[in-house]
């Protein structure tokens, strides 16, 4: 519908009221999509698939004039880039890089604790040796992943149901760009970013083929029931039924799954706050130990409100080299994902005695005892 707006003739467009043939100058509809791309720029690389899908929508348009379709591309092109520019300098001053560096060696992770890589940074040559045949099955599960963990499964059935409905909504034109951005994001973090997308790539993107499935969902069952009605002579019109199958499914989401995140949240956070209290007991002010290197940072500083550092699944001296750079010294670990940390100092070698483990007494409160169950502290000795 925005596609058809933008490129419908201007009567005005010439300043004679007689419908010229000169392009309309931007409208604030272009510049409100630019503005869009841009803020949505600062938060996820994703947005460039906004822009690409608009890109693909306006070139779909038939009879649009060429310059036409290069103002409605360039105008929230260049208004997105001038939202963004002050953030790539930004990273450019911070990181050495303007463009996202992150995302481009995600694409050649392996495992997915390579995201919190130090020294051992993913490369194309490691990536290619691990063959063709391990290549593909990487993308295999992260199709799988994307296809059943991220759409369908939790949203049981209103996402099954949309999914089924997706060819045909695809049809419908007020609902193609929503498509093209649930589309090229699936297939491009599925491909790409096969490994990455396992652990949330996906996950963090697919707000709009989330909604794409709710509205194909509430369609589907719609069309469904006016043939049921059309067959079995229904007089009484049920239009309400189909919103209510759908309302019904979203709300069986909300009461089996999201209690599961929240029961999950709050382990974690116990955790944590079971850390800070026993951790003074050994002497150790959390607060005062610098960036604490983690496998989980992001709820250990949300949690503790203190800096974290990602903990790389790399042996101990590449350890000893990121707590000296970003003067750390301390390190809790829970086994993390990979199950490296801590078996690797149990184990012994090489820059194992620059880390001395940090007792921690179990919490009088059983749930605080539960949680921090298999957390461990370890002292970083050698600076």
């Amino acid at each position: 519908a925005s596609v058809e707006a933008e490129s419908s003739p201007d009567p005005t467009a010439d300043g004679s009221g007689a419908g010229g043939s000169h392009p309309r100058r931007p409208t604030a509809g272009l510049l409100g999509l630019g503005v869009l791309i841009g803020i949505a720029a600062l938060t996820r690389n994703e947005a460039i698939w906004i822009g690409l899908a608009w890109l693909i929508s306006v070139w779909l348009v038939p009879g649009l004039a060429a310059r036409r379709r290069v103002a409605m591309v360039a105008v929230p092109a260049v208004v997105a880039l001038l939202i963004f520019i002050p953030w790539a300098i930004r990273d450019w001053r911070e990181f050495g890089n303007p463009l996202p560096g992150q995302a481009l060696v995600n694409a050649l992770s392996i495992t997915g604790s390579d995201v919190f890589a130090w020294k051992d940074q993913p490369t194309l040559a490691r990536y290619l040796a691990i063959g063709p045949a391990r290549l593909l099955e990487l993308r295999v599960e992260g199709i799988a992943h994307n296809l059943f963990s991220v759409l369908v499964l939790p949203g049981i059935p209103t996402g099954a149901i949309g999914l089924l409905a997706l060819p045909w909504l695809a049809r419908l034109r007020a609902a193609r760009p929503t498509f093209l951005v649930g589309a090229i994001t699936f297939l491009a973090t599925s491909l790409l970013f096969p490994v990455s997308t396992t652990w949330g790539t996906f996950l963090h993107a697919a707000g709009p083929v989330h909604v794409l499935l709710i509205v194909g969902a509430l369609l589907a069952l719609d069309a469904l029931l006016d043939r049921v009605g059309r067959f079995r002579g229904w007089t009484k019109p049920v239009a309400w039924l189909g919103a209510g199958l759908t309302l019904s499914g979203c709300v069986l989401f909300s009461a089996a799954i999201l209690p599961g995140y929240a029961r999950s949240a709050e382990t974690i956070r116990d955790r944590y706050v079971a850390l800070a209290q026993q951790l003074p007991s050994s002497g150790i002010a959390i607060a005062g130990s610098g960036p604490v290197i983690s496998d989980f940072p992001i709820w250990l500083a949300d949690t503790l409100d203190v800096p974290a550092v990602a903990l790389p699944a790399e042996p101990p001296t590449n350890v000893l080299d990121l707590a000296r750079t970003f003067g750390s010294t301390l390190l809790v670990t829970s086994g993390g994902p990979d199950g490296v940390w801590p078996a690797i100092l149990d184990a012994g070698g090489p820059g194992t005695e620059c880390f001395q483990e940090v007792p921690l007494a179990p919490p009088s409160d059983p749930i605080l005892a539960a949680a921090i169950r298999g957390t461990r502290a370890f002292r970083v000795v050698c600076q």
